[in-house]
């Protein structure tokens, strides 16, 4: 049990996407609630658990939501955050398993490898929302990271930004590395032992040693 896994959130972390979502769901914000900030409390959590809390039984708000999310991410643009990939490959030729586990459905993720196709490379697995019952800030989906590749949770990198996957990480017992891409390095910091802004110089060996 002495193996160290690495376990990344998607937007936020891996694609700088958060901004783009953030206008996405003001506009729903504003159609449906007159209110452009309901966007701000929903980072991180998947679109049942947004339909379950925002719009209980409304079967045709929901529908509707959901075309124009399709067709947003469809659109979307995913850069990645700066220095990921190069991380990404620094933790392939160490022999280290890295996972992403996101919120994001399947469908999403197939907008993600159409941009993307080499992301299928750089991890050696893909959690999406189908693969655990209780979303973020519920720790399950870290868990199951952990299990799979057999790791404690103290041999646990977790990479996060949002409150809700902070909140996640931190009750799976993983070490958290909170990104400061969608929220403050003063806000993100109670929930992380590291904050960075992006992976810009981020080196395993400087990882190994919080261990």
């Amino acid at each position: 049990m002495d193996r160290t896994a690495f376990l990344f959130d998607l937007d936020g972390v891996v694609f700088d996407t958060e901004g783009q979502y953030s206008e996405f769901w003001r506009e729903m914000g504003v159609k449906y609630f007159s209110d452009g900030n309901v966007g701000a409390g929903i980072k991180g959590q998947t679109l049942r658990q947004i339909f379950d809390v925002y719009f209980p039984g409304n079967t045709t708000a929901q529908e509707d939501i959901r075309k124009a999310l399709n067709d947003f991410e469809s659109r979307m643009e995913y850069p990645y955050v700066p220095g990921v990939e190069r991380f990404l490959e620094e933790l392939r030729t160490g022999g280290c398993p890295a996972a992403i586990v996101t919120s994001s459905d399947r469908s999403k993720m197939r907008n993600v490898y159409r941009a993307h196709p080499e992301i299928r490379s750089l991890f050696a697995d893909i959690f999406t929302a189908e693969d655990f019952s209780r979303s973020k800030p519920a720790p399950d989906c870290y868990m199951l990271g952990m299990e799979v590749y057999g790791t404690l949770p103290e041999r646990t990198f977790i990479f996060e930004d949002s409150f809700n996957g902070l909140q996640a990480a931190k009750d799976s017992g993983g070490k958290v590395i909170a990104l400061a891409t969608t929220n403050s390095r003063s806000d993100v910091s109670p929930y992380a032992e590291l904050v960075i802004d992006d992976f810009t110089g981020l080196t395993l060996p400087y990882l190994l040693q919080m261990l």
